[in-house]
């Protein structure tokens, strides 16, 4: 029944995560997978490695097995899953180990974890298997942790629809399993225990891996619970949220934050909302100040719009799982630091239900500051005040003129309409002001007995005093509503300019196009000139302004930019650093650096409310972000081209060298033919020992391009024996004795020195092209000298000449392949050394090159000496 639904639902992928290899995922997956299938369910493997371990191999005998595919790389066959093979079978749950696994080349997907995006795909349900090491995010922290650069990782995006079970282990006990060969074998083993399974790595990776999968449990907690809002907080790990406003006690408030936040270990929020009153330029500067502040202490910073402090502070705590609230303690009426004074804290408490409420003494008020006792009088401007007068005004005229024809009963409705009318137009002080002069204006001049405020009958007090409280409600509920109104709007703008942002940064198709978007929606956003400054390709400390932007900095602007650049940080105009430039400078910052600055100058900027901000703050990350994108795909553009370019030079090295071996032995044929063909003058000996020469070279040339293919394929097994240095020197000295004719070659290599466990071919032919490097690169008739000694526990072989020497740098860069000094003589391509290099590190040594005292240089290959080999008794 389940096929015959036609996969109309994805599968799920499930993760069984662990600190590092030995722990026990695919033996915990292997069990789950053997339930699965005693409870009915269809279970195959796509692919398990169990790496010889009994116990695992137990589990995964009798589960069904799809085979594997074969493919043939550079002569060795590999086994990759069939992914064909398990999608045609079509299981409802596949087992597929190794998550983060690069498959063979010829494989459908570069990496494993793709393949398995196709069985979700399908319908398939996915038990896999991952090291916490190899999750993108967190590879960084395990290279600084271990010192090992993971190059097979998984996106984090991979893990974020999976479900995690963690299987954890001592660090104690899983080394004394790596002890007792159940890990690794024992070679491997002890190599690991010195390395990577150290006690103190063990017990980093595991912190890594708990925390990862914690913090998934938290991410899918405020999922369910933003799902579920009537299941209110789940105090599943402490939360804290900071009320921040334009009041001085914030900083304090913020400081103590950070504080218990330290304490308890705890993520916290910094929260401001905006009621849409208007702010002086020194609230303003004060609330920026606020939340640079919570931000450089490391909050999460969030602006909400609401006309409602409490619901919207509770509205943001209940979202994020928010488990403790902290506030600053009224100082008599108007504390708070909202500007609501007791009557908000009350209500906080009340309707906080089971979250927290911290209410701190906080420090930094200003003398004598009392928030007034309705502080949305102070929302409106003078011109919203003026209005509100004029309309009252002609209200009282219109009344005046209708009065002979109607009763003054009627006349209040007037008042009512205009009443209504300005909290359309203004905001709720204003329109509360409107409403009560109405009421008197009524009842002083049109209501027995006339130009008092006396009231003559029952029914006229009541009338009043019902106007009253009608003309208030009506003119206070309409202005909230008009403010609600705008709050959605800004709101509907904020959504709408974000998804034009993004969508058209995610049509751009390079850098170029990218910048573009970048300047044409922040100046129309915002109005405002723009401008983008990004490093120098060439000189990364120095910032090149994007040549089409809006804006030309000066010099001075331009040093305030090149400061946000390098401390990371926002700087200029409306900012606490350098405030008297002329533009706001704000960092491009993302996880892996600051990638340049974009610049804005205009008049808004100044008088930018905390949303509109947090809006331009919206816009600087996503734009970030993009460009980081960008940047990662333009570095992997450029190293599948490099990958490529150099998979088409080995190719091309292999054909050449190849395809010259022929034509060279028949050279060196026909040389050595005429040589012994008879008598030969002068000059046909001299063309034969030419041809000879050079036959010698080239073979020597093409021998080493093809030592550096096999080095570059990973070919090299260098057959390791016991050899005797002494034995090594005089072959190595015999076999280039032709290149060092013109060179007195001494061999200082006593009888007696300690055998030493290397490849006698190979290091014959390091030493060979070390003598050959000194004879090309010094004078005739300069001496060369070829020594062997012991120092400590390693055999030092060393080739000393009398050349020009090394020039400053040189040392650093000798060993490199195709380098060539500037002043090196003609012939050869500089692969010499560069293979003596491969070699000797084969063996298990090191090579080193240094200036000669006295003039020339001296070349130390240093070979590691182990105990020597018993020699058995011969019997009499």
């Amino acid at each position: 029944m389940r096929r015959d639904e036609g996969r109309k639902r994805r599968g799920r992928l499930k993760v069984f995560l662990g600190m590092s290899p030995g722990v026990g995922k695919t033996y915990a997956m292997l069990e789950a997978a053997r339930r699965e299938r005693e409870s009915g369910r269809d279970v195959v493997i796509g692919y398990v490695e169990t790496h010889g371990r009994r116990e695992t191999d137990a589990l995964a005998r009798d589960l069904e097995r799809v085979s594997r595919r074969r493919l043939e790389y550079r002569g060795v066959v590999l086994e990759e899953m069939d992914l064909d093979a398990v999608l045609t079978r079509n299981p409802e749950l596949a087992l597929v180990d190794e998550l983060a696994h690069t498959n063979a080349p010829g494989s459908r997907h570069l990496k494993r974890h793709q393949d398995v995006e196709e069985l979700l795909a399908a319908g398939i349900d996915v038990y896999s298997t991952l090291n916490v090491q190899h999750v993108e995010s967190r590879s960084e922290v395990v290279r600084e942790i271990t010192g090992v650069t993971v190059h097979e990782t998984v996106p984090d995006s991979v893990l974020d629809a999976a479900e995690l079970e963690l299987v954890d282990l001592p660090p104690a006990e899983l080394l004394r399993r790596l002890r007792e060969g159940k890990v690794y074998v024992s070679d491997r083993a002890v190599a690991a225990a010195d390395h990577f399974f150290r006690e103190g790595n063990l017990t980093a990776l595991r912190e890594l891996a708990l925390r990862l999968a914690a913090e998934q449990v938290g991410h899918d907690t405020q999922v369910f619970v933003a799902a579920k809002a009537q299941a209110g907080v789940w105090k599943t790990g402490q939360r804290l949220l900071v009320a921040v406003s334009a009041s001085p006690s914030s900083l304090s408030m913020v400081r103590w934050t950070r504080g218990m936040a330290d304490t308890l270990r705890a993520p916290w929020l910094a929260v401001h909302v905006d009621s849409g009153a208007a702010l002086s330029p020194e609230d303003r500067a004060r609330l920026d100040r606020n939340l640079a502040l919570a931000r450089e202490l490391g909050a999460e910073v969030l602006t909400t719009s609401d006309q409602d402090v409490v619901a919207a502070l509770l509205r943001v705590a209940r979202q994020r799982n928010v488990t403790q609230i902290i506030v600053g303690k009224p100082a008599g009426v108007g504390g708070f630091g909202l500007g609501t004074g007791r009557s908000t804290l009350n209500r906080l408490i009340q309707q906080s239900g089971n979250i927290d409420v911290h209410c701190v003494r906080a420090e930094g008020s200003l003398p004598g500051r009392r928030s007034p006792v309705l502080p949305w009088f102070a929302e409106s401007s003078a011109g919203h005040y003026g209005l509100v007068a004029a309309v009252v005004a002609g209200l009282t005229l219109v009344n005046l003129a209708l009065r002979k024809a109607t009763g003054y009963h009627a006349l209040s409705l007037v008042y009512l309409l205009g009443v209504v009318v300005l909290g359309l137009r203004v905001g709720r002080g204003p329109a509360v002001l409107g409403a009560a002069a109405s009421a008197l204006l009524w009842n002083f001049l049109f209501v027995p007995p006339l130009y008092t405020f006396q009231v003559g009958t029952l029914h006229d007090g009541l009338m009043l005093g019902m106007f009253l409280v009608v003309a208030l409600a009506m003119g206070h509920g309409t202005a909230r509503l008009r403010a609600q109104e705008q709050a959605e709007r800004f709101r509907e703008e904020r959504a709408t300019s974000l998804y034009l942002l993004t969508r058209e940064l995610a049509e751009g198709k390079n850098l170029p196009e990218l910048l573009a978007v970048v300047v044409r929606q922040l100046r129309d956003t915002f109005s405002a000139r723009v401008a983008v400054l990004l490093p120098d390709p060439g000189n990364p400390g120095q910032l090149l302004p994007y040549p089409f932007g809006t804006l030309d900095l000066s010099p001075k602007e331009h040093s305030v930019a090149s400061w946000a650049h390098r401390n990371a940080k926002p700087a200029g105009r409306s900012t606490d650093t350098l405030p008297s430039g002329s533009a706001l400078h704000l960092p491009l910052n993302t996880p892996s650096g600051c990638l340049g600055v974009i610049s804005l100058e205009g008049p808004g900027l100044e008088t930018q409310t905390p949303g509109q901000r947090d809006l331009l703050e919206g816009f600087v990350r996503q734009i970030a972000l993009v460009l980081d994108r960008q940047r990662l795909r333009d570095a992997e553009q450029d190293a599948r081209l490099v990958v490529e370019s150099e998979r088409l030079g080995k190719a091309l090295l292999n054909s050449v060298s190849h395809e010259l071996r022929t034509p060279l032995a028949a050279m060196t044929s026909a040389a050595g033919g005429l040589a012994t063909a008879g008598p030969l003058s002068p000059l046909q000996s001299e063309l034969v020992r030419e041809l000879e020469q050079a036959s010698a070279r080239l073979n020597r040339l093409v021998r080493n391009l093809l030592d550096v293919a096999r080095m570059e394929a990973g070919h090299l097994r260098p057959q390791m024996d016991w050899c005797d240095p002494s034995d090594l020197c005089r072959v190595a000295a015999r076999g280039v004795a032709g290149f060092l004719a013109s060179h007195p070659l001494t061999v200082d290599a006593p009888a007696g020195l300690p055998l030493v466990r290397a490849d006698f071919v190979l290091m014959e032919q390091s030493l060979a092209n070390l003598l050959i490097n000194a004879a090309h690169h010094t004078p005739p008739g300069t001496p060369v000298l070829l020594s062997a000694r012991v120092d400590g526990n390693e055999l030092v072989l060393e080739v000393l000449d009398r050349g020009p020497g090394l020039t400053e740098g040189m040392t650093d860069r000798i060993f490199d392949r195709f380098y060539r000094a500037e002043r090196a003589p003609t012939g050869g391509l500089g692969l010499g050394l560069s293979i003596v290099k491969g070699f000797v590190e084969a063996n298990g040594g090191r090579v080193t090159a240094a200036s000669r005292p006295g003039g020339g240089a001296v070349f130390s290959v240093r070979l590691p000496l182990p105990a020597a080999p018993s020699v058995p008794r011969e019997v009499v």
